[in-house]
């Protein structure tokens, strides 16, 4: 890999981290590329990125995006995305399926964390489930009150 490709991919990667609001490093050593390609499908259905890169390079676009606090060590998949619970979610469902993946640190929310902290993150509900129950909340003085004038007639058709 020459200097300018190296310098490209710290480019993009530090832009694609700026925008993140989870960075997970996971350990993918004895995956098939069938189950690598599962993980990206999952990972693309819920808008979020994963790609293979040199430690060197991850660490320098992790600076370059103001991230610090975790060292890379080992052989590192990374999946990043700007929702941090669908991120979370694609990375624990996966290795609940895979037990050669395993989540090793991460960055949430830009701080970092352990693998206890992304396995929380995932048990969240995600931003559609809030947002239905959020109209379920708004909805429930409406049909109370709907149910209490049925009553009413009805008691009314009786007497």
């Amino acid at each position: 890999m020459t200097k300018t490709q190296k310098a490209e991919i710290i480019e993009v990667l530090s832009s694609e981290f700026k925008d993140a609001q989870a960075v997970i490093f996971c350990d993918y050593k004895g995956l098939t590329v069938a189950d690598l390609e599962s993980l990206r499908k999952m990972a693309r259905a819920k808008e979020a990125k994963v790609q293979v890169v040199k430690n060197t390079l991850a660490t320098i676009a992790l600076k370059n995006a103001d991230l610090t606090g975790v060292e890379l060590r080992d052989t590192n998949i990374l999946v990043w995305g700007a929702d941090s619970i669908a991120t979370a979610k694609v990375t624990s469902d996966f290795a609940k399926t895979n037990e050669k993946f395993a989540i090793k640190s991460a960055y949430v929310d830009r701080e970092p964390a352990d693998a206890a902290k992304v396995e929380a993150f995932a048990k969240l509900p995600g931003r559609e489930e809030l947002l239905a129950m959020l109209a379920a909340t708004w909805m429930a003085p409406i049909t109370c009150f709907t149910i209490g004038l049925d009553a009413l007639r009805q008691q009314k058709e009786q007497a």
